[in-house]
């Protein structure tokens, strides 16, 4: 038997080729466009986002059902001793209480993490613990290590619209913004309470993309900036130039560069750019 198995969901966003480099189970979360369910990158980015276009309604998303992670579960516990399981923040999803409804029912070592966080913040979450796994350490002390590393993970990110959060309800305390006419663009925060919140705001993509990497500097402060992770939603010259600006602004390589997946890009839409980075 081996010792831990670790799974988180599908808005880690998380590339197939970093699944499976660090053994990363993942549980997906589903999009429906009118008839039609997809898992979560089942549908690719590229065309989720060409029907995000042309479809006249928004996508809905959903949640795994306990069944389903009940499933993973009994699956993996037929290998393994234990699970460590991260997953999106409970602030904007149900995801993490499917989980703890499949741990009831299955009496087993299973420890569920609220990640307070989204996309690559909660994926540099999962890749810690996987470090930590590798390293040998029990699951008490790896969930005490990733309590302690949400608090230094900071994700931010930059929208061309609050409409997509608007419609899918998930708008947190970022505030509407009466200049989008004018072009104004929110940079996002995912607070320690793990919703949105306005950090700042900038007239434009490209100084908002500038006010992210201002943003990082002011968070690192007393910190030391550990690794880096992009993402962009079909908006890759966008999210190449917020990967060079923080690279040189940060002295770090990025540790994943990607595109967000479509149930993220269902409440963020098309234009988001973000990164998040660890600190210590």
């Amino acid at each position: 038997m081996k010792k831990i198995a670790l799974v988180t969901d599908s808005t880690a966003d998380l590339t197939e080729e970093v699944q499976k480099k660090y053994d990363i189970h993942v549980i997906p979360l589903k999009i429906r466009f009118g008839n039609s369910e997809y898992f979560d990158h089942e549908i690719t980015s590229e065309e989720f986002y060409r029907r995000l276009a042309e479809e006249e309604e928004l996508p809905q998303t959903s949640q795994p059902t306990p069944d389903e992670f009940d499933c993973l579960y009994r699956k993996l516990l037929k290998e393994y001793n234990e699970i460590i399981s991260i997953h999106i923040s409970s602030g904007l999803s149900g995801t993490l209480n499917s989980a703890h409804l499949a741990k009831e029912k299955l009496k087993a070592k299973i420890h569920i993490i609220d990640s307070k966080n989204i996309s690559l913040g909660m994926g540099l979450m999962v890749l810690e613990a996987s470090r930590n796994i590798r390293e040998g350490l029990d699951a008490r002390h790896i969930v005490e290590k990733i309590t302690n590393v949400r608090k230094n993970i900071e994700t931010l990110f930059t929208l061309n619209t609050l409409e997509y959060l608007q419609k899918g309800g998930r708008i947190g305390k970022v505030h509407s913004l009466l200049g989008s006419l004018l072009n104004v663009k929110p940079v996002v925060r995912v607070g320690d309470d793990g919703i949105y919140h306005t950090y700042t705001k900038a007239r434009g993509q490209r100084k908002a993309l500038k006010a992210i990497v201002k943003a990082f500097q002011e968070l690192a402060r007393g910190r030391k900036r550990i690794q880096l992770a992009v993402a962009h939603g079909d908006a890759f010259p966008a999210g190449q130039y917020l990967r060079e600006a923080l690279e040189n602004a940060s002295d770090l390589k990025t540790a994943i560069f990607t595109q967000v997946g479509p149930v993220i890009g269902v409440h963020t839409g098309p234009g988001t750019v973000g990164a998040a980075i660890q600190y210590k």
